[in-house]
């Protein structure tokens, strides 16, 4: 007799999330101007294949058809982001009407359809004009860097609230702000492509206080049934070995991966082994008197995006390749750490991505964050895996990912299982889309889009979701076929 299956508590909110410049293009109509990813992928030598988010799944123009897949699929929940140049082209002033009336039809036809909306304000598409200011000497400077950057974050989250919150219950402000911070300004493996490691640490905290410069501004202009929240990417850090040196190793990346947001957001404070790590690199003189109450706002919610762990130890004199998932870059994403670490890929298979599948490493966060953050419930907001997929008469199969997802899911329900309050769970992603640094050479979707045509097909892992999805019930084994 075959085991019975893992029942996700009644209530589950099964989706799916896609972020705007991935899948909108339009970069150009409508008002939209340049964000710092524009500038970016049409950098020669930034983007693999010299591609552009121009017109990627061209969703702003098939937005109905790409609700209508949703639908079939039975999903309930669609977590999409607001494109920040498209709402506001200069970061700051008068909304642009055409930009938001866009949103606002996306979210009357998701809510026709049974759907939940899920609005995402930031998903690292800054106007440009912010980044390009001069910094320190204009009204708005140098991108997330400068604190204006903040300021200007919240006068945004006021315009989308004011536009969308009769319709939509639930908000995230930020998403990944450490891919923003590190990547942006540190390895320069992402936009606006910077590498200056004090300059990373200034955006993390800047991202910190547009946080909760945000959730204030949204408190102030939505519902009070609204519920708000920020989807981080906490890494769930392992030591190679017990030895003290390795684990003051995984001590100083949980800091510069994890609590350099969550100290701020979650308790008000930055810790002090994470200044004093930094401290050859900066000396934090950027947090102002009353920063840190800012940052700390109560949250409905927290997001947990997760794809790989990582594994560290204490620096090898060889020189070995740095296996931290975040691009090559001859400049470290990990300031203060960057001679003192080094990362290791984790055993067991890989993705296209080449990262390893290691669904325990979202079970250990979603118990982490419950005990950091007790009665606050969580969602994971991105989970999902690139393969190398192919359509073969008509149809695409992709068994990898559904293996990927089975495990995942089964990780979810374990965590549930031991404690843990999560709410839903939203695939990353909806459809295959511009994979940021790698253009359109890696395929996450669930739904397989040829670029040439924009046809849309559900791959065999989509069909798989979506059974799970209907009955809320993940069975104990992946069939095969």
């Amino acid at each position: 007799m075959p085991d019975a299956n893992l029942r996700f508590p009644p209530g589950f909110l099964w989706g799916a999330a896609t972020a705007a410049y991935q899948i909108e293009g339009a970069a150009r109509e409508d008002g939209r101007t340049p964000s710092i990813w524009d500038t970016f992928s049409h950098t020669p030598g930034k983007v693999l294949g010299g591609d552009t988010g121009d017109v990627a799944c061209d969703h702003y123009h098939r937005w109905r058809e790409d609700v209508r897949l949703l639908a079939d699929l039975g999903l309930k929940a669609y977590r999409f982001s607001v494109s920040w140049p498209r709402v506001q082209p200069t970061g700051r002033g008068p909304a642009v009407r055409r930009g938001l009336d866009f949103y606002r039809a996306l979210v009357d036809e998701l809510l026709a359809h049974g759907i939940t909306p899920m609005v995402t304000l930031y998903h690292w598409d800054l106007p440009q004009e912010l980044e390009s200011a001069p910094p320190g000497g204009g009204p708005a400077g140098g991108g997330w860097p400068e604190r204006d950057t903040a300021e200007r974050f919240a006068e945004y989250a006021g315009v989308v609230a004011g536009a969308l919150g009769d319709r939509v219950e639930l908000w995230t402000t930020l998403n990944e702000p450490w891919c923003s911070a590190f990547l942006g300004y540190g390895s320069g493996v992402h936009a606006p492509g910077r590498t200056d490691a004090a300059a990373a640490l200034r955006a993390a905290h800047h991202l910190n206080l547009a946080h909760g410069l945000g959730v204030r501004a949204l408190r102030a202009a939505l519902p009070a049934r609204a519920r708000i929240g920020v989807s981080l990417n906490p890494s769930a850090v392992r030591p190679l070995t017990s030895s003290p040196a390795d684990l003051d190793a995984r001590r100083r990346i949980d800091a510069l991966a994890n609590r350099v947001f969550t100290g701020p957001m979650l308790r008000g404070a930055y810790d002090d082994d994470l200044l004093a790590d930094t401290a050859r690199v900066t000396d934090w003189a950027f947090v102002r008197d009353g920063d840190l109450a800012v940052t700390r706002q109560p949250l409905d919610f927290l997001g947990i995006n997760y794809y790989s762990p990582a594994v560290v130890s204490a620096a090898s004199p060889s020189g070995a390749p740095r296996h931290d998932g975040h691009g090559g870059s001859d400049h470290s994403p990990w300031p203060g750490a960057d001679s003192l670490v080094s990362f290791h890929r984790a055993p067991g298979e890989l993705t296209a991505m080449d990262w390893p599948v290691d669904p325990t490493g979202l079970k250990d966060l979603l118990l982490d964050y419950t005990a950091q953050a007790p009665g606050v419930p969580l969602y994971v907001t991105e989970n999902g895996a690139a393969y190398d997929d192919k359509p073969e008469g008509g149809a695409v199969h992709d068994p990898d990912r559904v293996r990927y997802l089975h495990g995942h899911l089964s990780a979810v329900h374990a965590a549930i299982r031991e404690g843990a309050d999560v709410r839903g769970y939203f695939l990353w992603s909806l459809m295959d889309n511009f994979e940021w640094a790698y253009g359109y050479s890696k395929r996450f979707g669930a739904v397989y889009v040829d670029y040439e045509t924009q046809r849309r097909t559900p791959k065999s892992s989509a069909r798989w979701y979506a059974k799970v999805a209907a009955s809320g019930e993940l069975p104990q084994a992946v069939a095969e076929g």
